[in-house]
């Protein structure tokens, strides 16, 4: 190694053997320097960094913390709550939907709460729509339990077959407690009830008789079209314009037929019996007036099994008495049964039948000859009472 490589690794001297300093700024060793506070203030601002991020935590890390802590746990009531709110769980909503309106009507603490609750118990896809009646402020877990298809609020009705129109819209009135002058006016506007064309716009005969469950905010229009789909896919199921036409009538005068069967009948093994006595005097040549008791008394809004001599006189085309043919339609809302015998008549040459047990056996005997007939009669009137066509 050459001096000057030995001065340059050691440092230059002067004459008097003193280190020379080396200006600043220049020289290897400078640069060094300049170097190292370099990586010294590197290190710094990191690490002033971390000291200013913890003093926030520091300062904040108590709301993070609860923060955190409800996204986690979210508020939610104990027990079983109190009071009462009817919550309505409308057609396609989901389980979130529902939370949402839980929480704002103060059922739930929290939406959270209950979707979490829900789902817990793996009942997200199960919320059927409906109304409901809970509490307010009860534990999610507990509304969950309470959501299910058995505490849906619904109006219970049953319609028996054979009822009247006027006599089945009181009935739907008091089972679900609204005024049945609302009926009455939704059974006069037919207009949305979907009645098939042969009806004429008449709801009497197509009520279906059957039990219903109606929710507390369903308007009597809807209820009276639920009755008229119900009878509208049971038409449909018995190919009800088919096999009128196949017996050479209309859908109309079917129905009539099967209501005034229904109304006659006391027992269903009767019913096509009875449908043949009406067909055969309809087409006896020349014809039969039907003399139906039940007609007459549709007519005068009575409820007996057979008419006066007085009350036969009345001028209603549904005297079928005085009036030869059909009444002008249905005289009640027939059943399964009764629209089955009008459409399949039994084999007979019956024109007569007589109530034979009026004390409630429901025996319905038939005769071909008006002898017959009026043995069956005294059989009746023994029996104490009569009745029959």
């Amino acid at each position: 190694m050459n001096d000057l490589d030995l001065n340059t690794l050691l440092g230059a001297e002067d004459d008097e053997g003193r280190a020379r300093r080396r200006p600043r700024g220049s020289g290897k060793r400078g640069g060094r320097r300049r170097r190292r506070r370099r990586n010294r203030g590197g290190f710094i601002a990191p690490l002033l960094a971390f000291v200013v991020l913890a003093g926030i935590i520091g300062g904040g890390g108590y709301y993070g913390y609860l923060w955190l802590s409800d996204a986690l746990v979210p508020d939610d009531y104990t027990g079983q709550g109190s009071g009462e709110v009817v919550v309505e769980i409308k057609d396609g909503q989901s389980a979130s939907d529902v939370a949402v309106e839980l929480e704002k009507l103060g059922v739930v603490a929290s939406a959270r709460a209950f979707t979490n609750a829900i789902g817990n118990a793996n009942k997200s896809g199960s919320l059927q729509p409906g109304s409901y009646k809970l509490r307010k402020q009860m534990s999610a877990a507990q509304a969950v339990s309470m959501l299910g298809p058995e505490n849906r609020l619904l109006a219970r009705v049953t319609i028996k077959e054979g009822l009247r129109l006027s006599d089945t819209l009181n009935t739907l009135a008091k089972a679900t407690g609204k005024p049945v002058k609302e009926f009455t006016a939704a059974a006069k506007d037919v207009g949305e009830l979907d009645l098939p064309p042969y009806a004429k716009n008449k709801l009497e005969g197509y009520a279906f008789p059957a039990t219903y469950e109606f929710q507390p905010k369903t308007t009597p229009k809807q209820m009276l079209a639920a009755m008229v789909k119900r009878f509208n896919q049971t038409a449909e199921t018995m190919d009800l314009p088919g096999s009128a036409k196949a017996l050479g009538y209309t859908p109309q005068e079917i129905m009539t037929i099967a209501s005034i069967v229904q109304a006659e009948a006391g027992r269903p093994e009767d019913m096509p019996k009875i449908a043949r006595v009406i067909y055969n005097r309809l087409e006896l040549k020349p014809p039969m007036n039907l003399k139906m008791d039940s007609t007459v008394m549709y007519a005068l809004g009575k409820y007996r099994t057979y008419a006066t001599h007085a009350e036969l006189q009345t001028p209603s085309r549904y005297n079928t008495y005085k009036y030869a043919g059909l009444p002008p339609g249905p005289i009640a809302n027939p059943g399964d049964h009764a629209i089955e015998a009008a459409l399949n008549p039994a084999k007979g040459p019956w024109l007569f039948f007589v109530a034979t047990d009026p004390n409630g056996g429901g025996v319905t005997e038939f005769a071909t000859t008006d002898a017959e007939r009026q043995a069956l009669v005294a059989k009746c009137v023994k029996n104490g009472g009569c009745g029959g066509g």
